[in-house]
């Protein structure tokens, strides 16, 4: 049999927010993934290649390309492709559109632990960055709190304003820190390698979402704001070393491995300690999540699929 080849748009219309964070938690009562991070840099260019096995689950090898001056010349910054193999045979049983997996992955697993971590009354999220992102995030968050409200910032103005004005619980706003004072949950999303969330600015009871930062010369969050926090990270094997969210502070020592208090695969401690905590959870995006949105897509299609 010939594998399926699933494209964007046959595939996003089957797809459901909750659904998905609800294969996470399935997923993660599996054997813990198999892993294998690749990457390769040239200069602000960088390949990624990962690939994650879970016994049961099957196979999943994503191969992505991040060019950030592409965007210059009406390219996507943001280029790749996803197999997926049968656990039981090792055929390829599908071939599934790189930006429907990353579109499903990076913002249901910010769902998925903020739905954890973040206070369930929480009605006022500021999202920092105006991009694909930031739009898949709004759903996302919608989706998981419906009765929240949005405010965007950008470092552009009228990114945010033309981002605002596609959703009508969102608006733009130019005071960030005044913004973040008014915050249940605060999502980054930028392409920083210095802090634009200050630690100072965080208040009691608080839920930090930073999903921008993939290199080890990225973060979006100062120190203070570490430290402040209850740090929380999708997977301990792909963030510490890796990402300079948190590479950058564990390295100077602003930030002890101890702070860290648990991953998607701890038995326990992922979840806020008291109302007065600020959660701050790190979105790494591993391959692992990667197989399971895999997995989550054929079954929709198999499902669903005229």
């Amino acid at each position: 049999m010939s594998a399926i080849n699933i494209s964007f748009d046959q595939g996003d219309p089957l797809l459901d927010w909750l659904g998905l964070t609800a294969a996470f938690e399935a997923g993660h009562k599996r054997p813990k993934a198999e892993i294998a991070d690749t990457f390769l840099y040239r200069g602000k260019d960088t390949l990624l290649s990962r690939a994650a096995w879970i016994d049961g689950l099957g196979i999943a090898v994503k191969a992505a390309t991040i060019f950030p001056d592409n965007p210059s010349s009406g390219r996507p910054m943001v280029n790749g492709g996803v197999n997926l193999f049968s656990d039981k045979t090792g055929a390829l049983e599908a071939i599934i559109d790189f930006h429907l997996v990353t579109k499903w992955k990076t913002a249901a697993d910010s769902l998925w632990a903020a739905k954890r971590l973040a206070r369930p009354e929480s009605k006022h999220i500021v999202i920092i960055g105006a991009g694909t992102v930031a739009s898949n995030l709004l759903d996302a968050y919608r989706a998981g709190f419906p009765e929240a409200r949005f405010s965007i910032w950008n470092r552009s103005p009228e990114r945010a304003q033309a981002l605002a004005k596609t959703r009508p619980d969102a608006r733009a706003v130019t005071d960030l820190k005044a913004a973040i004072g008014s915050a249940d949950i605060i999502c980054t999303s930028t392409m920083s390698t210095s802090p634009v969330l200050q630690g100072s600015w965080l208040q009691e009871g608080q839920h930090v979402d930073l999903i921008g930062a993939y290199r080890p010369d990225m973060r979006e969050a100062d120190d203070q704001a570490l430290q402040r926090a209850r740090v929380f990270v999708d997977s301990f094997d792909t963030t510490l070393d890796h990402i300079g969210e948190l590479k950058i502070p564990l390295s100077s020592g602003a930030l002890r491995r101890a702070d860290v208090q648990a991953d998607y695969y701890s038995e326990r401690g992922f979840q806020r300690g008291s109302e007065r905590d600020i959660t701050l959870f790190k979105n790494g995006g591993g391959a692992h999540l990667d197989l399971m949105v895999c997995r989550y897509i054929l079954e929709q299609w198999r499902k669903k699929a005229p």
